[in-house]
């Protein structure tokens, strides 16, 4: 049966660890934490975790005063910011040289090469570059604020638009195909697993009515080596991601 809500998920792993013939001893507020942890851990090493996006932001006063921007908590990483105010190799109006020359020597691409018109945007593009240089930038997810190196009392302006290019974490909700991942649904069930036998360890030895004993120790040890499994699956035999720095 697949599993498309949180709900679900929970009802998937308790099922795994046996209910309803056995009793879970797990309290749910231990269960919310659990299945946040999975989530987290899921997000940040998961290649399916992260969705690359492009997020635009009106700037305000407020930003203007601050100096940075303030940046959602599902954002993991900053990669580019696009240049606030646009350059006279980016414009679209009717006297910019891109323009002229798209007008003028590319007006027919059945006939025309286009060999001149990449050199000449190649070598726009190189002086943009040394002259005005990409925007810099600092991002630390830990305090959620995008500080831009610029002025911002001469270069930006209220109503303006920020386009930054950045990866944001899947929102379950959003995306309800995670709680259907056949890792996070072991995972999840592992460390439910553990908590169980957190619960229980202090009750070692117990002896039931029927003669059964209570081995917290071994199910702790048998839920950490689950655990641990899935992290090196995850970790070490995932599909390869694309390297960037936030």
């Amino acid at each position: 049966m697949a599993t498309a809500t949180r709900e679900d998920l929970i009802k998937y792993c308790f099922r795994s660890l046996g209910a309803p013939v056995v009793e879970i001893n797990v309290d749910m507020d231990q269960v919310e934490d659990r299945i946040d942890e999975a989530i987290e851990y899921f997000r940040q090493y998961h290649f399916d975790g992260i969705e690359k996006v492009y997020l635009k932001h009106v700037i305000t006063q407020e930003d203007i005063t601050n100096k940075y921007i303030t940046v959602p908590d599902a954002i993991y990483g900053v990669t580019r910011v696009f240049p606030v105010a646009s350059g006279t190799s980016t414009s679209k109006s009717i006297f910019d040289l891109q323009y002229q020359l798209r007008l003028n020597d590319l007006y027919d691409l059945t006939s025309t090469s286009v060999i001149y018109y990449t050199q000449v945007m190649s070598h726009l593009a190189l002086l943009d570059l040394t002259l005005n240089g990409h925007p810099l930038y600092r991002f630390n997810r830990m305090n959620g604020k995008l500080y831009i190196e610029a002025s911002w009392q001469d270069e930006m302006q209220v109503g303006n638009y920020i386009v930054v290019e950045c990866y944001r974490a899947l929102d379950p909700s959003d995306a309800p195909k995670v709680y259907n991942d056949i890792w996070l649904k072991h995972y999840a069930t592992a460390l439910l697993k553990r908590q169980w036998a957190v619960n229980i360890k202090k009750f070692q030895g117990l002896q039931l009515p029927g003669g059964v004993t209570i081995d917290g120790d071994g199910l702790y040890k048998e839920a950490v080596d689950e655990i641990k499994d899935l992290e090196d699956e995850m970790l070490n035999k995932a599909a390869p991601l694309d390297w960037f720095m936030g």
